[in-house]
């Protein structure tokens, strides 16, 4: 099979520890996974096939599935729930305070990240709201297999984490690629450590939900149409 032709989606999804090698090379497999390896890399100058050969090695590696692959759905949400959910809710209050702190005191600093607090904290309401909806309307709709209602709210949430890697790619804006200073203080190097750790939770988030769990609602979903 050549890979290269492959979703980005579906690599992260079935292959083990694909989505730190696209993450590496900066290949949004979360946001954008319906793009082919082939255009996504071609698209950045990338090498398809080198990435490839990257993937193949870990494909050949094991021939057992993802893990995600082998949990219900009950147990998948649970685990959205308490790695992300709950983990965001306690990494945004944290980075916007330090975000606020290092403007507030390095404000005349070129590399100061100015406007990051309020851009955080308009990330914090959006996500909140987002996994709200999920928490309260999606989620149970899927536990309880009712599949054929799912549809508009999978398309909706589909939408928000457009919105979301959006935000992920002002942060970058705002903070010249997360890139300190010379002399940096130890608020602005906890801040971008902070940030790092934010991003790779929030692509490894979306990319459970619209690779893997929303993947299996859409396969449902067209099993019930040919039926």
């Amino acid at each position: 099979m050549n890979l290269t032709n492959l979703p980005l989606g579906q690599l992260a999804r079935d292959i083990p520890g694909a989505s730190a090698v696209l993450h590496r090379h900066k290949l949004d497999f979360c946001c954008h996974g319906d793009a082919s390896l082939m255009a996504a890399a071609t698209a950045k100058g990338l090498d398809p096939n080198a990435i490839a050969s990257q993937l193949g090695a870990l494909q050949a590696r094991t021939d057992e599935p993802a893990p995600e692959e082998q949990t219900s759905n009950e147990a998948l949400i649970e685990h959205i729930l308490t790695r992300f959910h709950d983990v965001h809710r306690e990494q945004l209050p944290e980075l916007i305070r330090l975000a606020r702190r290092v403007e507030r005191v390095h404000g005349k600093h070129p590399r100061c990240p100015s406007g990051l607090g309020a851009h955080l904290e308009s990330m914090q309401n959006e996500l909140e709201s987002h996994m709200q909806k999920e928490e309260q309307i999606l989620f149970p709709m899927i536990a309880r297999g009712i599949t054929g209602m799912a549809a508009a709210p999978v398309s909706v949430m589909r939408n928000e984490h457009e919105d979301h890697g959006a935000a992920l790619a002002e942060i970058h804006s705002l903070t010249f690629n997360l890139t300190l200073p010379e002399g940096a203080c130890n608020t602005w190097r906890a801040l971008y450590l902070g940030l790092t750790e934010l991003e790779n939770d929030l692509m490894e988030h979306i990319h459970l939900e619209n690779n893997v769990l929303f993947h299996r609602v859409d396969g449902l979903l067209g099993g019930a149409q040919r039926g």
